[in-house]
């Protein structure tokens, strides 16, 4: 593969929480070069036969709202739905046409206008922070508001709201349940725990912190906190999504527009910034998740490669035992025979057998040279 061939994301592995839209977000990865491990950590169950969402909109049609907050597409469009089929969609829509109508963002406002309703306002931020702070700037008190939830209760919306002196209705349009099959998640927590991943995207809070209730069943919580801490990308599609990550002093990357699309550009920006290039026996050497580019060429390497590659470069130049790398070595024991085996499938796979010296009864070396590193790169 030529430099022109490689990809912004050949070379790493990116985890996708995601239940709904995990297929547009997987292609857009695969198509940048990522390797795609999906497990979605929780499923949507509409509420179109549930009592409480029955409840919620008799109470909005008998006692109308002045304000209606719409957080999600999917969550408008079926909450019209639903009351169509009890019988009741004219007299909601009526209902919401009837009132100041806030639209969280572009696809919300898209929903509403489906229904042949019209938005009063959306936020460019597609910040639900931004409306609760649109709403306490306006003044609220003794207004009724209806809110249409994400799935869980926002936190600190609805209290900041009754604080002010609003009157809110909780509009429970669909819940966030665990997966029906919990194996992808569990594979995924125990390839995050393992190094196997270099990120993993998130696109709801609830799915985040889905996965951190799942590791925490699993007595897992503590290593996968400090594999998202150290070494993997907690990459969130915005900082709602980000909230129960950061709770747990996760540290978040979130692109600056809410989408999928920036999302994607965020991993391929950054990743390929992590690997920093060396010099090595005369050639350029970048590390990525689980290949390296080699003088502006993607090469595959095997995983205990990719071990022993990531010991050398943390001390580039320098001899490495043969007892640090056989401690690096997945499942090697104790016989340094492995070091010498893997480190054979290593070059073959470098494709230049040169860049890492045998130092004689002592261990290997990257053969890094500083000068020459100076001199073209112009540092």
């Amino acid at each position: 593969m030529g430099a022109s061939e490689i990809r912004p994301l050949d070379g790493f592995a990116v985890g996708v929480t995601a239940a709904r839209r995990a297929d547009e977000l997987t292609a857009l990865l695969r198509r940048r070069g990522a390797q795609v491990q999906h497990a979605p950590a929780l499923r949507i169950v509409p509420l179109a036969d549930d009592e409480e969402l029955l409840a919620a909109t008799r109470a909005l049609i008998d006692a109308a709202p002045d304000v209606v907050v719409a957080t999600t597409a999917i969550g408008f469009r079926g909450w019209v739905a639903a009351a169509d089929g009890w019988g009741v969609g004219d007299e909601l829509l009526r209902t919401l046409g009837g009132a100041r109508l806030l639209a969280r963002g572009p696809k919300v406002r898209g929903a509403v206008r489906a229904a042949g309703l019209t938005e009063e306002w959306s936020p460019a931020s597609e910040s639900m922070a931004e409306v609760l702070q649109r709403l306490l700037d306006e003044g609220v008190r003794g207004t009724r508001i209806a809110l249409q939830l994400h799935g869980e209760p926002l936190p600190g919306f609805i209290e900041s709201l009754r604080e002010a002196g609003a009157e809110v209705v909780d509009v429970p349009v669909y819940r966030w349940m665990p997966p029906a099959d919990i194996g992808p998640v569990d594979r995924l927590i125990d390839t995050v725990v393992a190094g196997g991943l270099d990120t993993v995207t998130f696109t709801s809070a609830p799915a985040a912190a889905s996965l951190l209730r799942r590791a925490g069943e699993r007595d897992l919580k503590e290593p996968l906190l400090a594999a998202f801490r150290h070494r993997v990308l907690a990459a969130c599609v915005g900082p709602v999504t980000a909230l129960p990550l950061q709770a747990q002093d996760v540290p978040t990357r979130q692109p600056e527009r809410f989408r999928l699309g920036p999302l994607v550009q965020l991993l391929c920006d950054e990743l390929p910034a992590r690997a920093q290039p060396l010099l090595v026996a005369r050639r350029r050497l970048e590390i990525r998740g689980h290949a390296v580019v080699v003088d502006e060429r993607l090469r595959p390497v095997p995983p205990a490669g990719m071990a022993l590659l990531r010991v050398l470069a943390r001390r580039p130049g320098w001899v490495v035992p043969r007892a640090e790398l056989l401690r690096a070595l997945p499942g090697a024991g104790r016989d340094e025979h492995a070091v010498e085996t893997a480190m054979a499938r290593l070059r073959t796979a470098l494709g230049a057998p040169a860049m890492i010296q045998t130092v004689v009864k002592r261990g290997y070396r990257l053969a890094l040279d500083p000068a020459l590193d100076s001199a073209k790169y112009g540092e």
